[in-house]
């Protein structure tokens, strides 16, 4: 994200948000409801002792209090190490905000888990995926921040992909588990992709008006 432009990157905002919303407003349809259960099907056919273990492990990496507890050590690097107050600003503005934005259009959209085979059992409702949104905000926002610091290419990639696999892995897994719909997933990439853009281009407005 760090090599687009301002309005490339605003037009991937309103595209990915109008995609949200359109996700957002379908989900209840039964053409939605029936690609949801076939790709479910999919994924749990799948379902073994060894591959439940792995995905209990990456639902609980992608869980918020995961999140919180990884946020502290990268805090205080960003602080005393790289001595950025900009930088820790912009993490902490994008995590906590990606998780209150994610209780707030839950309790909007009101979309009840699902009720096909669950390996786990979570409460709460199911639109956008939370894990899918923590995932996304804290790898992006960790691989947007480090970028700049990396000089090699051959890392930048490394980070780029790591942090990419993290993101799918985790949104799966909640698949996998039982506790979300395969649109819960996509919907909480979409609105994340969306926040992180907006912190991004905040955090670039302010930098630029206080460099003139």
């Amino acid at each position: 994200m760090v090599v687009f432009s301002y309005s490339k990157l605003n037009l991937l905002a309103f595209v990915s948000f109008v995609l949200f919303i359109f996700i957002g407003l379908t989900v209840q349809t039964e053409f939605v409801k029936i690609v949801d259960q076939g790709v479910i099907h999919t994924i749990q056919l799948l379902e073994a002792p060894a591959w439940t273990s792995i995905m209990k492990f990456l639902s609980f990496i992608g869980s918020g209090s995961m999140v919180a507890l990884l946020s502290v050590p990268i805090t205080l690097f960003l602080l005393f190490a790289w001595k950025s107050r900009r930088e820790t600003i912009v993490f902490l503005t994008a995590v906590i905000g990606s998780a209150l934005l994610n209780i707030g259009l839950k309790l909007l959209f009101h979309r009840e888990r699902p009720s096909l085979h669950a390996i786990i059992v979570e409460a709460g409702y199911s639109f956008p995926s939370g894990h899918s949104m923590s995932a996304f905000t804290f790898y992006g926002i960790v691989t947007y921040l480090c970028w700049r610091h990396i000089p090699l290419e051959q890392a930048r990639i490394w980070l780029l992909a790591f942090s990419s696999i993290m993101i799918a892995s985790i949104g799966i897994s909640r698949i996998y588990l039982g506790v979300h719909y395969p649109s819960d997933v996509v919907g909480a990439y979409l609105i994340s992709l969306v926040w992180l853009i907006v912190v991004i281009q905040c955090a670039r407005y302010f930098t630029r008006v206080k460099a003139s």
